[in-house]
């Protein structure tokens, strides 16, 4: 795999400590955007969540098993079954950071039967932050894969790549990182092919008052635990907790993807809504 030539060469903002506990919508009208509990100019926020995953990169593997049980990858083996990947599609994977989405599609595609004359599957894995991109690069995935996968420095907003180009678009716990959800929800329709498909994974809301209050209190207590004891990086979990309560409602972000001009629009709740999968199909 060989970076683009999109550069991402930001440097890094150290991440202040959080104030304000007022759970809202992800972004704001105006010049202001939800970093966390906190509020920050817009034009500031893509810079702070660099600034992020600048310094979760190296852990981020082994934070997502120890944060989620291991959960995280039955969800991401659900959204690969979802996406049914086909011989010839091309995905694009926003927020891919490592990569593994990429990975699953490409290895699902290539089992299903496939004419000689027909290319075999590709992707496109797109991240705003280099390190994340990096942090990919270094796994083993073979050439069979790795020679069928292009990483991309861009952001969720302005994607480099032209109208109508890709059959799919995922996006995996990314899109509540961006400073302007509907752009990004723009750009993927922008991208998309007619009857391309929608998928976005993302943590949620709870399905019920319990629930959610006994999983409030494991977030805020156990996740900025491990990322200071494991990670050394108490700050960066505990934004990584806040943004997931500041996320919109099931309900919300559905309304949001169609508003963005997406048809068929569902979502389905994983794990009793801790995280759901979102889609929908360009039209």
């Amino acid at each position: 795999m060989t970076l683009s030539n999109h550069s991402c060469g930001v440097k890094a903002l150290l991440v202040r400590p959080f104030a304000g506990y007022a759970i809202g919508m992800n972004e704001k009208n105006g010049d202001t955007a939800s970093f966390g509990f906190r509020e920050v100019r817009a034009d500031e926020k893509a810079h702070l969540v660099k600034g992020v995953f600048d310094n979760v990169a190296p852990n981020y593997d082994l934070m997502n098993d120890l944060m989620s049980g291991g959960a995280h990858r039955i969800w991401k083996a659900i959204l690969i079954d979802r996406l049914n990947p086909q011989p010839g599609e091309i995905l694009l994977d926003v927020a891919g950071g490592t990569g593994d989405i990429a990975a699953a599609f490409l290895q699902r595609a290539d089992e299903r039967p496939r004419a000689a004359t027909s290319p075999p599957a590709r992707a496109i894995v797109s991240d705003i932050n280099r390190e994340m991109l990096a942090a990919g690069r270094v796994r083993k995935r073979g050439p069979a894969l790795a020679d069928r996968i292009r990483l991309l420095c861009a952001d969720a907003e302005k994607l480099p790549l032209p109208d109508a180009s890709v059959d799919a678009y995922t996006i995996a716990f990314g899109i509540r990182n961006v400073t302007h959800i509907d752009k990004a929800l723009a750009e993927a329709r922008r991208v998309l092919k007619i009857g391309g498909r929608f998928f976005c994974l993302e943590f949620s809301h709870l399905e019920t008052e319990g629930l959610q209050k006994l999983y409030d209190q494991y977030s805020f207590n156990v996740i900025p635990w491990l990322g200071e004891n494991v990670a050394k990086d108490r700050a960066s979990y505990q934004y990584l907790v806040e943004s997931i309560r500041r996320f919109p409602t099931q309900e919300n972000f559905a309304a949001m993807i169609r508003k963005a001009g997406f048809a068929r629009v569902r979502h389905e709740n994983l794990s009793a809504g801790i995280v759901a999968i979102h889609s929908g199909w360009r039209i």
